[in-house]
């Protein structure tokens, strides 16, 4: 623990009971301002001309979103909330703001400091409880407003409002023991603020107050030692827009200033050169992308000069976003935090790439609006009618599709564009960042998308805490497409965010042709264990054709191995066959799986469930496939569209062999060899000799031969050397089309 840490956590006891001793004597710490200091004279994301035609693009370019605003601002007037996965929850006549509805637990009035917001049974799930207390319910209050002028919105808005400030009142409760909540509201009563057209004065005092008191307390208790990553980038936010919009507070130019800094800063430290978020979680990453976008903008309103380092930030995440959803959806690694900056509801997997369009607009980016969901409510309120404009001008040719290396993050993505957009993402980074909190023990998972479904998937989160074992279940190892070893999982989870043991994993190849990919990994996950054990991913892409899937559990003495794919919500109707399986969802085509002959592995299909949503769980259908064998032992699966057909099999010569394995895939007039090298040396298989990791040699009925090599020098067929360089190459790949 540093020096400044130590002072930092002093002083902020110090502050806790000071506060304490305040709020018992009746000393409010923060004073009400007169009216005429109270109004806030920053430029918000629109200015009051830009609302009015903002209006009216809503009604014309979104219907539908219109009608869902209002919509749900009925819901809201009857004390009826969708929250996070939850749909429906009825709060009564008089909303209970500490209370988590689905448990019935309603938490402790202490001081926050003295609420174990963790744990389950004093407080419920405490996601639930601060989901309701961000008050982004509110803003949608307003939104309706503005498009009805219906007077009964506004009234529950003001009405709930000051309910919360008498049942919240400063610091007591769990909706001020997390400095990210506080900011989230924060920002919610910003956005309210601009948003109503003509905002009572007798409201002002209160209202500036209130945000002057939220920013006292996100300053106090900033998360520099506590979550420093999204949390403090949020909480600088908040810290930026109050001090930025409201700049006759007190301490506003202050908080101007520490938010900026946060912001530049944490876009520095947070953001993988590769551009992904260092959580190595997606949604986290989103929610990152957000806040940054977010600053950025209200930024340039106020006359704020851009430094070029954030920008290239952002637009790296922006990259990245984009090349993890190239068949239209983007994967799910780790957490899902199940909310949003700007709208709550916007949680699912299909809502991930929403940052695209606000930065295809911002940025001129005509590929980032091909890959974008199209034109958003978020990008209208944030750009204005300009921004909608430069959206709309951006011409969105389809974009190419390519494989790509997330290198720093270890995100290696396979995809191809023929017969239709699909890929395969494997994740070979590291858990996350310190403890891995929002990481899952998920090494060496794969995920399949393809014509915007997602087929293979990441289970998802559900719960951060549960009296069952939800959280562990729902992180854990066999719940990802993997190889679990001993009925353990790769990492040694400890509290609900802490992992206490992680793997560490490293990429040994990645190499991308013109028409392959391939790539191996291996993880130390096992190797804790009494008999250690080493996983080594082999994945071998033949674009348009197929995934083949090669894991390899080295060591010695016996292990229980389980290698799990699990399916996406309303992907079933399996068709099961010998040595085959494949599926189809409600509408689309199939995937399938081949394993190879003899492999000696029991298998089984059985009922599952994913959580596209915190909260919320759909039943789904995972293929498992276990044993029990002395190592090494190793599993090959074959995966693609169910219009390939065939027989997998594995070359019997080498069976016995510690040098190499080899596989041939034969169906549809084709034949496909994939030979692999587990060690340096020369082979000898049937006709063919030479050096080479990894060989792939196809035929078909046509008469055309495909040949791909990789880390070798030399190759040979029938005592002809074929392939001949002076030293080892990467990779040559040629076929009777011609090399590449």
């Amino acid at each position: 623990m540093s020096w400044d840490e130590i002072r930092t956590r002093g002083l902020q006891e110090i502050r806790k009971r000071l506060d304490t001793s305040a709020y018992r004597l009746g000393i409010d710490p923060c004073p009400v301002l007169p009216r005429g200091a109270a109004q806030p004279t920053g430029n918000f994301f629109f200015s009051t001309d830009e609302r009015s035609q903002i209006i009216a693009l809503l009604r014309h370019r979104l219907p539908h979103v219109n009608a869902d605003i209002i919509r749900r601002a009925e819901q809201i007037c009857e004390h009826r909330f969708d929250l996070l996965g939850y749909r429906n929850i009825q709060h009564g006549q008089e909303i209970d703001w500490h209370l988590d509805p689905i448990r019935g637990k309603s938490a402790p009035r202490n001081p926050w400091y003295q609420i174990a917001f963790l744990d389950i049974n004093q407080v419920g799930d405490h996601k639930l409880i601060w989901e309701l207390n961000r008050h982004q319910h509110l803003v949608t209050l307003g939104k309706a407003y503005c498009l009805t002028e219906e007077e009964r919105f506004l009234s529950e808005l003001f009405r709930e409002w000051r309910h919360w400030q008498r049942e919240n009142p400063y610091p007591i409760g769990i909706n001020w023991a997390s400095s990210l909540e506080v900011a989230f509201r924060a920002l919610s009563w910003l956005w309210v603020r601009f948003l109503l057209p003509s905002f009572p004065e007798a409201c002002e005092p209160d209202w500036s107050r209130a945000l002057m008191l939220s920013a006292r307390h996100i300053e106090d208790y900033l998360s520099t030692y506590f979550a420093p990553n999204t949390h403090l980038l949020g909480e600088g936010v908040a810290l930026f827009a109050i001090g930025t919009l409201y700049p006759q507070l007190p301490s506003a130019s202050r908080w101007k200033e520490r938010g900026w800094q946060i912001v530049l800063r944490e876009a520095e430290r947070q953001v993988r050169s590769d551009g992904v978020h260092i959580e190595q979680s997606t949604y986290y990453h989103v929610y990152a992308l957000d806040f940054f976008l977010h600053a950025r903008i209200l930024a340039v309103r106020n006359n704020i000069q851009i430094p070029s380092a954030l920008d290239e930030k952002i637009q790296r995440m922006l990259d990245a976003l984009r090349m993890m959803a190239q068949a239209g959806c983007a994967p799910r690694f780790g957490d899902d935090d199940g909310g949003r900056v700007f709208d709550p509801l916007r949680n699912r997997p299909e809502h991930l790439l929403d940052p695209l369009s606000t930065g295809a607009a911002l940025f001129g980016r005509a590929n980032l609006k091909a890959t974008s969901p199209g034109l958003t409510e978020e990008t209208l309120w944030l750009l204005g009618p300009k921004g909608v404009g430069r959206f709309d001008e951006l011409v969105a040719a389809v974009p190419a599709i390519e494989s790509a290396a997330l290198q720093a993050s270890g995100l290696y993505i396979m995809a191809s564009s023929e017969p239709f957009p699909r890929q395969l993402i494997i994740d070979a980074g590291p858990q996350g960042t310190g403890n891995s909190g929002h990481g899952h023990a998920d090494a060496l998972s794969i995920q399949i998308s393809f014509n915007g479904r997602d087929w293979l998937t990441d289970p998802g989160t559900f719960c951060y805490v549960s009296r069952t074992n939800e959280r562990n279940l729902f992180r854990g190892t066999a719940a990802h497409n993997t190889l679990q070893v001993g009925d353990r999982d790769q990492a040694v989870a400890g509290t609900p965010f802490v992992w206490t043991a992680q793997p560490e994993v490293c990429v040994e190849r990645w190499s991308k042709g013109r028409t392959f990919d391939l790539f191996l990994g291996k993880h130390t996950g096992y190797c804790r264990l009494p008999d250690s054990v080493l996983h080594r991913r082999w994945v071998f892409n033949l674009k348009s054709r197929f995934w083949l899937v090669r894991d390899v559990a080295e060591g010695t003495g016996e292990q229980k191995l389980d290698l799990f794919w699990h399916f996406a919500a309303r992907v079933d109707d399996p068709q099961i066959g010998e040595n085959a399986a494949s599926f189809k969802p409600v509408d689309g085509d199939r995937l399938l799986l081949l394993t190879s002959e003899e492999h000696g592995w029991s298998e089984k299909m059985r009922a599952d469930r994913v959580s596209p949503c915190y909260g919320n769980q759909e039943p789904s259908l995972t293929a498992h496939f276990s044993t029990r064998k002395r190592l090494p032992a190793e599993f090959v699966t074959l995966i693609a569209p169910a219009s390939v057909t065939g027989k997998l099999t594995q070359w019997e010569e080498t069976r016995n062999q510690a040098i190499i394995r080899a596989y041939r895939f034969c169906g549809g007039g084709e034949r496909h060899d994939m030979v692999f090298g587990d060690q340096d040396g020369f082979w000898r298989l049937g006709p063919w000799m030479g050096d080479a990791r990894f060989m792939y040699s196809g035929f078909s009925r046509s008469g055309r031969q495909h040949l791909i090599f990789c880390a070798g020098s030399f190759l040979e067929f029938d005592g002809n050397r074929i392939v001949s360089f002076k030293h080892q190459v990467e990779w040559f790949e040629w076929s009777s089309t011609g090399a590449a």
